[in-house]
């Protein structure tokens, strides 16, 4: 699904019909008042105050006949300078455009856009003419408090999205509705993976299908990194204030973290793993020949979210991190960047997500440590990419408190865009930390460290999993691999145990469905609940020893030998195919 906000046509495109939107809103809806109508990766809204009136979903369409009447009527769009005084006397009966002239310099030029009898605040560009405005729908609306504050006025949000030709809004509405069957919350539900509850605002409830699938995740990353020369660690949940302090938490991310009193002392539970793992490092003696060190850590951290941003299991507030530390010498961060971007790579590879690396930099404020370590740390990220035959798209003030990132943009079934892996560079928290090695001439250095996760949150990865496989997990990855049905429960059904004690001998995980249920329901509810596999056990079954194998999503069997069955299922779980 294409980012409509970072695509330089789609962009222009969006921005002049949200436009064409508020001006059909404003002759249907003459009271309406407008805050801000941006473009989003998804295509566009405005936030709009109806004095009372409301806008409902069945109104869109009477909107969208406003705007193609409009669009008919192809009305050139014009662009005007305005000094901050003519636009305080523009819009002067606007509480929504004073508030927005009113925090710009006095000396700052002001753009308004005009088309017709409707005229807007805006910064533009926007297309020569509303005659190009043909191809749009309206999508949703929503509550949206003004300025995100819920103590002011609830205004409306009306969501739409256009595109230059038919076939392309068509492909894109296609892919929100595919999107919409996706919804991880809905399959979650709908499969027994996980759970939300009230009493445990943001932290899911995994369920017994959704452990299943949380502990073969977990099992293979803790394979792979032993295969990776990495050790493992656990560290506390809570730790003292003072820790914080000297990570540079306390003074740049307290808003964000959970706080108790604990013995007149004052703790926080970790949300990040990092201050724990220099614990760690700092507890033993390290010579020059024993770096790198990888030492990784299934975690679980906390973080303070807005309850209104809370989102299944793409937004929570506990969840664990698949996260690692690397100390080394400076002379080894390029080796083990590029051995990571590798490493990474064929872990996403596993999964059929492809992916692209954004080099995210300094934060223009709250930061750590000097400038000149900031600059020397991205050049040094920025080498190692280029070095592992990546490209990196400069993502400017979006790095780390602590230091410069390599960020991971999978691109899942849908094309759309997810950022999980992360490579961050630290020079500052070791010297923070005052983290040292003996160097071969027998002096103490400093160590550098890199701070990498994979699945970026283990919790996040599969919320993105069950939408990139529609909830029809891989055989390797699905909580029940195997459905054995038999055609009728008095002859088939010993067969059919038999075949089933088989497969959990050999390590699948299968179930027989015995209900006193018609065979096509049944095998539709085996195709419902997404089983990778169902074998049907009818009388040639019995008389040949054999299995008849039906996949999910097809409608076509094969039948083969009971050795010839196992062998195939084996393979096919070994290779992650």
């Amino acid at each position: 699904m294409i980012n409509i906000k970072e695509d330089e046509r789609l962009n222009l495109v969006n921005h002049s019909c949200a436009h064409l939107m508020a001006q059909a809103i404003k002759h249907l809806y003459p009271q309406a008042k407008f805050w801000v109508g941006p473009v989003i990766s998804e295509g566009f809204y405005y936030d709009i105050d109806l004095d009372g009136g409301a806008i409902k979903e069945e109104d869109l369409p009477k909107i969208e006949k406003e705007m193609k009447k409009i669009s008919k009527d192809g009305k050139r769009i014009s662009r005007k300078e305005l000094t901050k005084v003519e636009a305080l006397e523009m819009f002067n009966d606007d509480m929504y455009k004073l508030d927005l002239i009113n925090n710009l310099g006095d000396d700052e030029i002001i753009t308004c856009y005009a088309q017709g009898d409707f005229t807007d605040l805006c910064r533009g560009p926007h297309v020569e003419t509303v005659k190009v405005l043909k191809h749009y729908k309206l999508l949703k609306v929503s509550g949206a408090y003004w300025k995100a504050d819920s103590s002011n006025k609830m205004l409306q949000r009306v969501y739409g999205v256009c595109f230059d030709t038919q076939e392309d809004l068509d492909n894109h509405l296609y892919l929100i509705e595919e999107a919409k069957k996706r919804d991880h919350k809905k399959l979650g539900r709908e499969l027994g993976l996980f759970m939300m509850s009230e009493y445990a605002p943001g932290s899911p409830f995994f369920l017994p299908n959704g452990m299943i699938v949380r502990n073969i995740l977990e099992n293979y990353w803790y394979e792979q990194h032993t295969k990776e020369g990495y050790e493992f660690i656990k560290t506390p949940v809570m730790l003292s204030k003072e820790l914080w302090e000297t990570s540079g938490h306390w003074q740049n991310y307290k808003e964000n973290m959970y706080i108790s009193q604990v013995d007149d002392r004052e703790f926080a539970i970790k949300p990040m793993n990092c201050p724990g793992g220099m614990l760690v490092y700092k507890n033993g003696f390290h010579s020059y020949k024993d770096l790198p060190i990888r030492c990784g850590e299934l975690g679980l951290v906390h973080r303070h979210e807005a309850s209104g941003a809370l989102n299944g299991l793409f937004r929570v507030r506990s969840f664990t991190q698949d996260d690692a530390h690397i100390f080394m010498r400076e002379d080894q961060i390029e080796s083990e960047v590029v051995r990571l971007i590798e490493f990474i790579g064929r872990v996403y590879s596993v999964f059929n997500l492809t992916y692209n690396i954004e080099l995210s930099t300094r934060p223009e404020d709250k930061y750590i440590g000097d400038i000149a370590t900031w600059n020397h740390a991205e050049k040094a990220l920025e080498n190692a990419c280029h070095a592992a035959g990546k490209t990196c798209k400069i993502n400017p003030g979006d790095g780390a408190f602590y230091g410069p990132k390599l960020d991971f943009q999978l691109t899942d079934s849908l094309g759309r865009v997810w950022q999980c892996g992360t490579i961050q560079l630290d020079m500052n928290l070791p010297e923070r930390f005052d983290l040292n090695y003996v160097d071969s001439d027998g002096s103490k250095k400093r160590p550098v460290m890199l701070h990498r996760v994979i699945f970026g949150s283990v919790e996040r990865f599969i919320g993105i999993l069950i939408e990139h496989y529609a909830g029809a997990f891989p055989l390797w990855l699905a909580p029940q691999q195997i459905c054995v049905v038999p055609v009728h429960h008095e002859l088939h059904l010993d067969y059919a145990t038999k075949i089933n004690e088989l497969c959990n001998n050999n390590g699948f995980r299968s179930k027989v469905d015995a209900r006193n249920e018609k065979l096509g329901y049944r095998i539709r509810e085996a195709q419902t609940h997404k089983i990778p596999v169902q074998i049907v056990i009818g009388d040639g079954e019995v008389e040949n020893n054999t299995v008849t194998i039906r996949r999910f999503g097809k409608t076509e069997s094969i039948t083969v030998s009971v050795d010839e069955f196992i062998s195939m299922m084996s393979l096919e779980i070994e290779n992650k195919s």
